[in-house]
Formats: structure tokens, C-alpha cells, sequence
């Protein structure tokens, strides 16, 4: 029999007061401080583990927050890795508010040393968590171009990840996207301007730091010239040094100024960082010893990318490359496929020499030092009950809002079609995806078009739609005064493209040759552009969400002020810092 989620909350709290009835609250340490307890444990600590203990330390593993039975074999996986193989942190990918922090507080009750829990919340936590805040994408930050909102996007993310029980991000990206092609990172980026991209980054380190979540600055050396995807293949970095040093590493030498926690290190071959042929970035002494922790003197975690991925499984066995990143100086090896042999393959290579001691306890210290630094040597659970006053709050949410507005981008607006002040014109709204199975991607900004314009005829495609309706959606459109399009493409893992559906782009532009105002509001990437220049306004938001569609509507409308600029040149078109500025007239 399932629970309702009335039953689920209530069998979460009843079993958090049975796990913590023995634990008092304890105050984090909100600038990530280390003092005498804190070094006087970590000695205890280290003194006290055995050689498999250590090397448990060095791996973190995937989870997801959502209910499970106490009996269910994911729980019991869970467990073993936890108990068993004594590893050193989780990774939670999606959740569940109450169910997340509940899981997170039943792992730490079996972790003889305190987890390290962690997360991938760029655009805060709602990225993961179903409930918290959701922020735009930092290319919107970027667009916004505000030091005080990037740190309060920090500043909310941790304040909402430490409530569920979440120490660390693996934000912000600081690549600086200077390929337009890029697949995998590209809106992710803040923008092209290694300045620009420093000085944000910089104030959402600051704002997660200060407020108790470790950062972590990612992917070193620099993902942001590629077209390639590294959750598919070992993209090269072809730059030499001297344009390395001024654009891709000069923002990991301003986060390390500003005091940034954690480096994650990527799949990359950068050889004019180590020519040793397809070295991965993530297995290079060169790149991790020598040039991180050497020249630009970092301290603090090194951690790899998802080892899951193509851009090292291709060429290295799940244990061999596991082993090579820790020699070649990362402290924690994220997601490596099969845990459990990689872990008894480590403890075997150190047993061999193949692993030397020194190696193991240098990762192991600082691992616990982060966690130290992090309070969790006094208290690792949370409070769920304090959830509802901690989640999404309205202030979080307004923040996240006001995000939104600053990053909405004009790029062009010829004939100054936009802001629309007739709501007597006949509209229609093309709704066109590119992603399979994602009809309805634009129904919240059709919904939002058509309160304001009630005539308004609206059409929806995806990849999957044919050619006949897209057909009957040119002529409908054809008859109406003005047309908007609302395009999407979603930017993940694995698609290795952001492009838009080249039959949509063709319907854009047999519309735009009718010579009836054409409006393209984009979701995604803003390169897109280049594609149809024809067009006679263009609107970024930088993310395809609820709030970004309600607002571009809003924005359409007049109904804002349009203050943001684009964070990245579309070539053969605009240069970076371009954006029509417009005041709202509602």
C-alpha cells in the first residue's frame, strides 16, 4: 500500500525525532572557519581510520531523494556503500524536499564519519529539489551583469541547500564560453569575458561561502572552447599557453583569490598543458600538481568531473582511472561507475605501493578538514520540520524573480516592433521545440500571450511534428499581424547539440520573408540567432522555465523595464555587451 505525501511527512518526522532525539542543535560555522576543535579532530580522526576508511573517503556516489521503503534493494545499495565501503560522500541528483533531507539525515546516522553531501545546483537549489528556489542560468546572471544579485543567488542556494543537508555545489561554472558551438556548457557559462565571468563568479562564491555551502569553481582548465561534449568523448582544447593564461585559467586564479573551496577538474585534452596524447585534464599531474595546486596555489578540494563519463571511460577502466586521478592529485573521485570494485581496487593499489600512503592521507585531511569546516564533527542532520520556513521563502523566491527580469535581453528590435501596444492586432504564437516529445514546452507563455491578447492563435511543434501541420501553422500565421515565436532547445548531457530543429528555422524564415513582423523570444542558447537574422525582434531569457515564460510575456507587453545585455558576441552579428534598453509602459 502507498503513502500519501500527508503520510510520508509524517512518517519522515516521526522517524527524524527517533534519529536525532540525542542531538542537540549546533551552530554552522557561516564562513567555513577552522579553528583548535576543528584541527584537534581532524587528527582524532585521521589517527583513528583504518586504510580502508581512508581510501572510502576518497569516493562520492549518486543518490536521489526521493521515498524509499526501508526494505528496497536501492536503500540497501545505498547502505553498503555508506556502512561497507565507508565512502566519503553522496551526490544527489533530483528530490524530494522532505524526503531528500529525511535520506540525507537516515545516511549520516550510518556514516561513521560524517558525509560530505553534495549536489549540482547551478541555478540554485531548486535545480535538484523540487520546492526550493530556482534561478536562471548564469548566463543570465551574465546578462544581468550584477555582482549583488550573484551573490544572493549564492547567498539563497546555500542558505536552502544546508536546510535539506547539503554542504556542497558543484557551482559556479567559470568556463568562459567562447565557442558558440559549445553543447555542453554554453548558457551554464556567465559569458565570454573572463572580467565579466571572474567578477560574478567571484560574488556567488562569496554569497554561497558566507553563508555555511561550500563552492565549487568548474571545469578546470576551461570547458568553454569546445564543440564537443565530454559526457561523450575527450574533446581537445587547442589553445596555446599564453591565450589559456589570459582567458580560460584567469578566472580560477581570481575564485582561488576570493577564497573558493573546491576546483572541479575536467575531461579535457589541453596539450599545451601536457602533451601527453588523450591525457584526460582529470588523470594529468601536470595539470592537477603542478599547475593548480603549484602555480596557481590552490589548497583546497580537488575533485573530478563525473567519472561516468565518455571523456575518460573511452580510453581508462572504471579502477585504473579512478587510481590515476588520485596519483595525479585529486582528493575525490565523483560517480565512478561500479564504487564497490573501485574502492577494493584502490585499497589493493595502496596495500601494492601502486598507491602511496602519503597520497591517501594528503586527500583524506582535506577532506575532513572541509568537513570539519562545515561542522558536521558536531552535528551532521538537519532539522526537517523547519523546512516550510526555509524553502522557497518568499524573499527567495522574489530574488529569483527579480533574476529573471534583469537578465531578459533585446536584442534586436527593428522597427521598434516591441513593446506590443495594440491589443486590437491579431497575434499568433509559435510554440517550436526542439526536443522530442515536448509539444507543449511554450503552453505557460501561450497561456500568458493570450490573457493579455485573447484572439491570439496559438500553435505547438516539436521534433516530432510533421510536415503537413507545420504547413498549416506558415498559412495561419501568414494571416495574422503579428507573429511571435517562442523557440526551445534544451541544453543536457549527451545531446551534443543546442541547435534549433532545421525545419523550424526554415518556417521562421518563410515567415519572416512575408514580411510581417517576426518576433523570436529564445529559452535557450542565444547563439541561435545566427540562424535567422531575418527576424525582426529577438528576445534571450537564457533559460526555458514558468517564471521566464510568464515574464517574457510581461515583457513583450511592456510590462517591465528590458535592461540586460548579452554576456556573449553572436557572430557576424553583435558584440558582446549589445541589448535594446527599454522602459516599461504598463
Amino acid at each position: 500500500m502507498s503513502l500519501t505525501k500527508l503520510n510520508i511527512k509524517a512518517a519522515i518526522v516521526t522517524c527524524l525525532a527517533f534519529l536525532t532525539a540525542s542531538c542537540a542543535p549546533v551552530a554552522v560555522k557561516t564562513d567555513l572557519a577552522f579553528g583548535p576543535s576543528e584541527t584537534r579532530w581532524v587528527e582524532k580522526t585521521l589517527r583513528q581510520m583504518t586504510l580502508e576508511e581512508k581510501v572510502g573517503q576518497l569516493i562520492a556516489c549518486r543518490y536521489t531523494g526521493d521515498f524509499f521503503n526501508e526494505e528496497s534493494p536501492y536503500l540497501a545499495n545505498l547502505k553498503d556503500l555508506v556502512v561497507n565501503r565507508k565512502i566519503g560522500g553522496v551526490i544527489i541528483f533530483l528530490g524530494e524536499a522532505y524526503e531528500t533531507a529525511h535520506l540525507n539525515n537516515a545516511l549520516q546516522k550510518m556514516a561513521k564519519i560524517p558525509l560530505l553531501i553534495s549536489s549540482d545546483l547551478e541555478r540554485g537549489t531548486g535545480n535538484q529539489i523540487t520546492g526550493a528556489t530556482l534561478f536562471p542560468t548564469l548566463m543570465g546572471v551574465g546578462a544581468a551583469n550584477s555582482e549583488e544579485l550573484a551573490y544572493k543567488m549564492g547567498q539563497a542556494t546555500a542558505a536552502e541547500g544546508r536546510a535539506l543537508g547539503i554542504h556542497m555545489t558543484y557551482a559556479p561554472v567559470i568556463d568562459v564560453n567562447i565557442n558558440p558551438d559549445n553543447p555542453i556548457i554554453n548558457t551554464r557559462a556567465i559569458g565570454e569575458d573572463p572580467e565579466q565571468v571572474s567578477r560574478l563568479a567571484s560574488a556567488f562564491i562569496k554569497g554561497c561561502q558566507s553563508n555555511g555551502m561550500i563552492a565549487t569553481a568548474k571545469h578546470f582548465p576551461g570547458h568553454g572552447d569546445t564543440d564537443q561534449d565530454s559526457h561523450s568523448l575527450l574533446p581537445t582544447i587547442k589553445a596555446d599557453r599564453e591565450r589559456l593564461d589570459k582567458v580560460e585559467l584567469y578566472p580560477y586564479k581570481k575564485a582561488i583569490e576570493a577564497g573558493v573551496q573546491a576546483v572541479m577538474v575536467s575531461h579535457l585534452y589541453v596539450p599545451a598543458l601536457d602533451p601527453t596524447p588523450n591525457l584526460p585534464a582529470s588523470l594529468s599531474p601536470a595539470i592537477l600538481t603542478d599547475l593548480l595546486r603549484g602555480k596557481l596555489g590552490f589548497r583546497g578540494l580537488i575533485v573530478t568531473d563525473a567519472m561516468e563519463m565518455g571523456g575518460v571511460t573511452n580510453s581508462y577502466s572504471n579502477t585504473e582511472a579512478a587510481l590515476q586521478a588520485i596519483l595525479a592529485g585529486v582528493d575525490m573521485v565523483l560517480l565512478p561507475l561500479e564504487p564497490s570494485k573501485v574502492v577494493n581496487f584502490l585499497v589493493e593499489a595502496a596495500r601494492s605501493g601502486r598507491l602511496p600512503a602519503a597520497r591517501i592521507e594528503e586527500s583524506v585531511r582535506r577532506i575532513l578538514e572541509a568537513k570539519a569546516r562545515l561542522g558536521l564533527h558536531l552535528d551532521k542532520s538537519v532539522d526537517v520540520e523547519a523546512l516550510p520556513k526555509k524553502l522557497g521563502t518568499k524573499a527567495s523566491l522574489e530574488q529569483a524573480r527579480m533574476t529573471f527580469e534583469r537578465a531578459v535581453t533585446l536584442v534586436k528590435n527593428d522597427g521598434g516592433m516591441l513593446p506590443l501596444r495594440d491589443s486590437a492586432s491579431k497575434i499568433s504564437v509559435l510554440s517550436l521545440s526542439s526536443d522530442q516529445a515536448d509539444y507543449f514546452a511554450g503552453r505557460v507563455f501561450a497561456d500568458a500571450i493570450r490573457k493579455r491578447s485573447p484572439g491570439a492563435q496559438v500553435f505547438y511543434a516539436d521534433t516530432n511534428t510533421g510536415k503537413e501541420s507545420l504547413d498549416d501553422a506558415f498559412f495561419k500565421a501568414a494571416g495574422t499581424d503579428i507573429i511571435i515565436c517562442a523557440v526551445f532547445s534544451s541544453l543536457r548531457a549527451w545531446k551534443g547539440s543546442v541547435g534549433l530543429d532545421p525545419r523550424h528555422v526554415d518556417l521562421i524564415k518563410t515567415l519572416a520573408a512575408t514580411g510581417k513582423p517576426v518576433a523570436v523570444v529564445n529559452f535557450g542558447s542565444p547563439y541561435l540567432l545566427r540562424n535567422i537574422p531575418e527576424i525582426s525582434s529577438y528576445m534571450c531569457l537564457y533559460r526555458n522555465t514558468p517564471i521566464a515564460q510568464d515574464i517574457a510575456a510581461r515583457a513583450i507587453f511592456g510590462e517591465l523595464d528590458i535592461t540586460g545585455k548579452l554576456p556573449v558576441s553572436i557572430p557576424g552579428l553583435y558584440l558582446i555587451g549589445q541589448g535594446v534598453e527599454l522602459k516599461k509602459i504598463r
